[in-house]
């Protein structure tokens, strides 16, 4: 080896570049990949792993999981956490280990959200084919099950020679820190590759920073943006996830105290302002709170900061129903920007509120207009406090009821973590923020089995957090697997397990659409078939302790209130278990949502389920 280059394995080369990978915005810097997640086996334990061990805890941090899906949800946990400004690999064996991270790179491209992923592959000289676990195709013998992650990736390379680590290398770490860009990254790496030496320019582990920027508006975007506010007579603004990730919540503070503009916030973007700011609506659209759908109705300008639209947040195009509604979208995604023919900024968002601000100078909403949401917001303040509230302490809480008792035990700086099941719109409509992060709800995807190991990489980001992963019972026996790695590592994330029997959220859906809860009820079979016999007898608070958690059982309202709050004074893994009292108590929808039914059926449910839908659908707009 000269001094000019090193003399390495394709492995031991990724691992040694990765490390001096950094991003820096504001000032501040950080590694751009922290640490590495991984499960070994015949494609990367002689590889990755090999290089893992050679370059030791010091140079590459690493990070032991069971599953390979759960690995990447904590990867996008900690991403999240940290604004996206530092990421985590996974690295995985070839066939099942890899494509278990399709759903995880999915979840973490729908939201936007960075993490690299370096499954095995085939060998590259394909001298032993077919290897176990290889998928062989008849006329492509180029393709392998890594494949599967290409239409989930933002950026995919097979990494068929050393010196093709170079430019892919580069090109993935360009990606990853681009805001506009980034989500999953995918380098597949064959496994004779890996462990294939070649003389590496030291250049190539030179330390890189890769700036994180914050673009500014066009002036001319700005202008026609500037006027379209001051011709508004009641504008709203719709702050998306893109608000956290840019640290904009002092400028969408700073922009609302000037103008008076009331926000409501998607399920990403909740949080941007503190619940108890006189301009914070709370959530939008089908899981959104009155006020903020009141006012979504009759707005005349939507103002849009980090969102991208989803079907939820313009609940299935029904919501914003004046005849004058316009949109302005600021959003540093070109995409994003032009969704539902709107005015744009494409630009970062904080940089982007602080210049309408500027441009603004003197302009104010009428008073009228803010007398009016801020009664609307009085209202459903009471709303939240009478779902909340328990009036017998000693009966079976309700769901709200455990938002409630948990709500009185958080501090400020509390994570709550979330994705699927009925709990993202009880949260959505009743949660009160009291912190940019606080509110750690995955919705763009809405994945079963996200909540826990994002909690794990929401503690790695974030030491010393309070972090409460609230999970049912449908998606606890999907995924409690990295309760082990917490347990391991000594992560005292909180786990509150609602027991409720079944799929409660599916079973409402299914009720409301003609469906009569089929398939949806975890219990024995009755006499004719159906699910519909005892409750299963599945002690999940058991199988949790058999995992090495600390349980706390609750029956009772004041039960659950003291398990609250001794897992919060804990320092262990402690899960709190409590099975409610199944009566619907959240506020019901104020606005609606898209599932088609069935057009013709003999089933009475379903003819009147059509019914209802026909007339909603009727109601959606094209904004063109």
């Amino acid at each position: 080896m000269n001094a000019r280059t090193r003399r390495l394995t394709t492995a031991q080369a990724l691992v040694r570049f990765l490390s001096a990978q950094y991003t820096e915005r504001d000032g501040v810097r950080r590694r751009l990949i922290a640490g590495t997640w991984g499960i070994f086996g015949h494609g990367n334990v002689a590889g990755v792993g090999q290089a893992l061990l050679e370059a030791g805890e010091d140079v590459m941090p690493f990070h032991q999981g069971r599953n390979e899906q759960s690995m990447v949800h904590a990867a996008v946990g900690f991403a999240r956490q940290l604004n996206r400004l530092s990421a985590q690999a996974v690295t995985t064996s070839i066939g099942p280990g890899a494509t278990n991270l399709v759903t995880g790179a999915a979840l973490a491209t729908i939201n936007r959200l960075p993490v690299l992923l370096l499954p095995g592959d085939y060998f590259a000289s394909h001298a032993p084919d077919p290897l176990l676990q290889q998928l062989e195709h008849p006329v492509e013998a180029d393709v392998s099950v890594n494949d599967t992650l290409r239409p989930v990736s933002r950026y995919f390379d097979r990494i068929t020679r050393p010196e093709a680590l170079i430019p892919s290398a580069l090109q993935a770490m360009r990606v990853l820190a681009d805001p506009a860009e980034t989500g999953a990254v995918t380098l597949a790496l064959p496994q004779d590759v890996q462990a294939e030496a070649y003389d590496w320019p030291e250049e190539f582990f030179a330390e890189r920073v890769w700036y994180v920027r914050r673009p500014a508006p066009d002036p001319v975007e700005l202008a026609a943006a500037v006027e379209a506010i001051r011709s508004a007579g009641r504008p709203l603004i719709v702050a998306g996830g893109g608000v956290h990730h840019s640290e904009a919540e002092e400028a969408l503070k700073a922009f609302v105290e000037a103008t008076g503009i009331p926000v409501a916030s998607t399920q990403a973007g909740k949080g941007s302002l503190r619940h108890d700011h006189p301009a914070d609506l709370g959530g939008i659209g089908h899981t959104g709170t009155a006020v903020s759908d009141d006012l979504a109705r009759t707005a005349d300008l939507v103002i849009g900061v980090g969102t991208r639209y989803t079907d939820f947040t313009t609940a299935s195009g029904t919501l914003f129903q004046n005849p004058e509604v316009r949109f302005l979208n600021l959003n540093i995604t070109g995409f994003d920007a032009h969704k539902l023919a709107a005015r744009t900024l494409v630009c970062d968002a904080k940089s982007g509120l602080e210049k309408l601000l500027e441009a603004l100078s003197g302009h104010r909403v009428g008073q009228e207009y803010e007398a009016e949401y801020r009664s609307g917001k009085d209202r459903w303040e009471e709303i939240v406090e009478a779902v909340y509230r328990a009036d017998d302490e000693n009966a079976v809480p309700t769901q709200t009821q455990v938002l409630g008792a948990l709500d009185a035990v958080v501090g400020d700086d509390d994570v709550v973590i979330n994705a699927a099941g009925s709990l993202p719109g009880d949260l959505h409509k009743l949660w009160r923020s009291r912190s940019p992060r606080q509110y750690h709800l995955e919705y763009g995807y809405s994945c079963m089995g996200y909540e826990i190991p994002a909690g794990i990489g929401v503690q790695q980001a974030a030491p010393g957090t309070p972090v409460w992963a609230l999970v049912g019972d449908g998606t606890y026996l999907m995924m409690p697997t990295e309760i082990v790695t917490a347990v391991q590592e000594g992560l005292p994330v909180n786990i509150v397990l609602i027991q409720n029997h079944g799929y409660a959220s599916i079973g409402g859906l299914s009720q409301e659409t003609g469906g009569e809860r089929f398939g949806t009820a975890y219990r024995f079979r009755a006499a004719d078939g159906t699910f519909t016999g005892a409750p299963l007898p599945v002690d999940l608070a058991a199988n949790a302790a058999s995992l090495g958690m600390d349980v706390r059982r609750a029956k009772t309202v004041r039960e659950l209130r003291e398990a609250l709050a001794a897992a919060r004074a804990s320092d262990r893994p402690t899960c709190v278990y409590v099975e409610t009292d199944p009566a619907p108590t959240a506020p019901p929808a104020e606005a609606w949502w898209d599932v088609p039914v069935a057009e013709t059926a003999s089933r009475e449910a379903a003819v009147e389920a059509r019914e209802r839908y026909d007339r909603q659908v009727a109601g959606r707009r094209r904004h063109l």
